[in-house]
């Protein structure tokens, strides 16, 4: 009943938003249609794309700040996150994430050690981007295998690429928030110090820091359904059960705190065709593991009847990286050539309680791309256009420590892309291929496992009018296992598991379809983009029901697999009143994946139908949006898995301009959560007993010179 609530109401919003366009006077255009690099090499508009892309620009990433960058997009359609706390979350895209989802640092991976477990914190921090691009549905010909269901690329200006107008601009930002007693500030700065060679000299710097508690919550720690299960299980054990009983948590989120900081600093040669720089960052953090197993010991000095105390565990994570970037436009028929070039040394320590060093998981990595873009030709009538690249990513990644459960492993992987894009008026053809090889070797046993895998994409546009644009785009993808699905085999306290790879395992194929329906005018932007796709040999993380070392097994085995679901939004000016306009917004998405090979059941994890609602007052001085989230239950659940309970929240954004639109300064006041409501992440492994935080309120005061 909750999930069918949450659809009409969702369903109703959009449909009143829409409606209330229809008697909307002309307006200036709403949406700015940025470019999408990370979609196509061939720089293409959002509106351009025949996959489902998206652009979260600055003003939206200020708007909707929060301490990971996936927690930051989550409102985006077809988003969600593995949700762990305040400062460990990695984004899930239509129901896919690990090793599937390639999170982007200026279009180089993250090299650290997050695709392994969700209580791994991604090392990209949101303080320092411009913009966020999402690509939803396989980017494999572009980022490789690890792209299989799509691309979160954080855009920064660490590297510069242009001349700073002025000469000089520089942004900061400082903020308060009530539910964790946190605080954050962040600020970045680029210069022009000289010339030479016929080019400017700009230099960037950037810093970020960020503290906060134990957050609070609307009730108990652990969900409703939870509870009750464990109460059922108490009363079938006896009496003697309740001497084990502990103390719920209720009101406040234990070892939810974190403290995290930052700085990066780069300098870049800018000229007329192009430029080349390079940049270092470093980022630190300390951060909780809520709701993991805990570490108990018996003090010294208590007698056989003392009480044992416990600690929670926590994580702290260091980074150091060295990125290079170029980009050099030519005259002849290649149009242009750009390279990237990242390294990093990640390393993070695990430990089970203050003092006690546990497990230490580093990861040394080098990742390099080359794209060469072909300028557009005649050819049958119509234009041509097309790229080539290359790609290389190197890593040695090592666990040390009791509780291991992915041994030391080197990985190594390089592929070869094109594209080609062919137009003749309204249509255009896109056609695409990569081939890549994968090497796996675990170096404790020396066993090794190499893949060679192709994968293929074609898809057809048709600009119908010039509002209505439609696509539809078949693939076929071959993905690698990755090292922790090959070799895993040891307990994992912050997940409650003790996982078991297989080193047999072949390569997951996937075919697929997608389709787009895009309608946009001055007033009102429509899309809606549809999918299905079809594995072999998926991976799946599989519950078996058993235990070891007191901990529920889970088991990397593969069977088919199919995904299907759509996200639809909707953008529009309602009216304008002196001053004042009043837009609307609506998006909706949803996903079912289920198991079609040896057993027929829903796949665990996946993101139940959720919504997105607001309605917008903008003014030259300030703006006001008033928002719904609505997330339906989720009851398609697998063996072993608990069903999660729907929630709406309700937010508001205020925005305070004093100077009017061109004011340098602005105050941003935020209140999520208004109703203080138990909201949890289906799709996150520690949803019942990890909610969301309760009712919060920030305030932030950022400047723009």
């Amino acid at each position: 009943m909750q999930s069918y609530k949450t659809f009409v109401s969702a369903s109703a919003s959009a449909f009143a938003i829409s409606s209330a366009l229809c008697g909307a006077a002309n307006a200036e255009v709403i949406i700015e249609d940025e470019i999408i690099v990370t979609a196509s090499p061939l720089e293409r508009t959002v509106d351009e794309t025949i996959i489902g892309t998206s652009v979260v620009n600055k003003e939206e990433l200020a708007r909707n700040f929060q301490n990971t960058v996936a927690e930051t997009i989550a409102r985006e359609p077809g988003i969600s996150t593995t949700y762990f706390g305040a400062a460990a979350s990695r984004p899930i895209i239509r129901g896919l994430g690990d090793d599937r989802i390639r999170v982007l640092d200026n279009g180089i991976g993250a090299i650290d050690a997050s695709v392994t477990s969700p209580d791994h914190a991604v090392a990209i921090d949101p303080a320092s981007a411009d913009q966020v691009e999402i690509v939803r549905g396989s980017s494999m010909l572009l980022y490789g295998s690890s792209a299989a269901g799509g691309v979160v690329n954080v855009i920064s200006g660490r590297i510069p690429n242009a001349v700073p107008e002025g000469g000089f601009d520089a942004t900061g930002t400082l903020g308060v928030t009530t539910a964790d007693d946190g605080f954050d500030g962040s600020g970045a700065f680029d210069v022009k110090v000289g010339e030479i060679g016929g080019g400017a000299l700009v230099l960037h710097g950037d810093g970020f820091y960020r503290d906060a508690e134990d957050y609070d919550i609307p009730g108990f720690a652990e969900s409703a359904i939870f509870r009750a299960e464990e109460e059922a299980e108490a009363l079938e054990a006896g009496p003697e059960a309740e001497e084990d009983e502990e103390e719920e948590a209720f009101g406040t989120l234990e070892n939810s705190f974190f403290e995290t900081y930052g700085a990066s600093g780069g300098m870049s040669w800018v000229g007329e065709n192009g430029y080349f720089g390079v940049s270092g960052t470093v980022i630190d953090s300390e951060y909780g593991l809520p709701g993991g197993k805990k570490k108990e010991e018996e003090e010294e000095g208590e007698d056989e009847e003392g009480e044992e105390e416990e600690e929670g565990g926590f994580i702290d994570l260091q980074q150091r990286r060295i990125d290079f970037a170029g980009e050099y436009r030519f005259d002849g028929w290649l149009e242009k050539a750009s390279v990237r070039v990242g390294y990093a040394d990640y390393q993070h320590t695990e430990f089970e309680a203050p003092g006690e060093a546990g497990t230490v998981f580093s990861n040394e990595g080098w990742e390099a791309r080359l794209e060469l873009v072909n300028r557009e030709r005649a050819f049958l009538g119509g234009a041509l256009r097309g790229a080539q690249g290359f790609q290389l990513r190197l890593s040695d990644f090592s666990a040390i420590g009791e509780e291991a459960f992915v041994p030391p492993s080197d990985t190594s992987q390089y592929g070869f892309f094109a594209l080609q894009e062919y137009s003749n008026g309204p249509w255009r053809l896109d056609l695409g291929g990569r081939y890549e090889r994968t090497e796996q070797e675990n170096t404790v046993t020396g066993e090794s496992r190499d893949f060679d895998g192709f994968s293929v994409s074609g898809g057809v546009g048709y600009q119908a009018t010039d509002a209505i644009f439609m696509g539809v785009n078949g693939f076929r993808t071959e993905r690698a296992p990755s090292s922790s699905e090959l070799f895993a085999n040891g307990p994992h306290l912050a997940t409650n598991a003790f996982e078991i790879g297989d080193p047999d395992l072949e390569e997951e194929v996937g075919a697929g379809v997608e389709g787009t329906v895009r309608f946009t005018t001055e007033r009102l932007r429509v899309s809606f983009n549809g999918f299905y796709t079809s594995y072999q040999d998926f991976v799946i993380l599989e519950e078996t029901g058993e235990e070891e070392d007191d901990l529920p097994v889970f088991e990397f085995v593969q069977d088919d697999v199919d995904f299907h679901g759509f996200e639809a939004e909707v953008q529009a000016e309602l009216f304008r009143a002196g001053g004042l306009g009043f837009f609307g917004d609506a998006g909706v998405d949803y996903v079912r994946a289920t198991r079609s090979g040896g057993i027929d059941e829903d796949l665990p994890r996946i993101p139940p139908l959720s919504a997105v609602v607001g309605l917008e007052a903008r003014h030259e001085y300030g703006d006001l949006r008033f928002e719904i989230e609505a997330v339906a239950d989720q009851e398609d659940v697998a063996a072993f898995e608990l069903p999660t309970e729907g929630y709406e929240l309700i937010n508001l954004y205020a925005t305070i301009r004093p100077m009017g639109a061109e004011s340098p300064f602005a105050i941003r006041m935020t209140a999520t959560n208004l109703s203080d409501q138990d909201a949890r992440i289906h799709s996150s492994f520690l949803k019942d007993t990890v909610p969301l935080r309760g009712r919060n309120f920030r305030i932030a005061i950022s400047a723009d010179f």
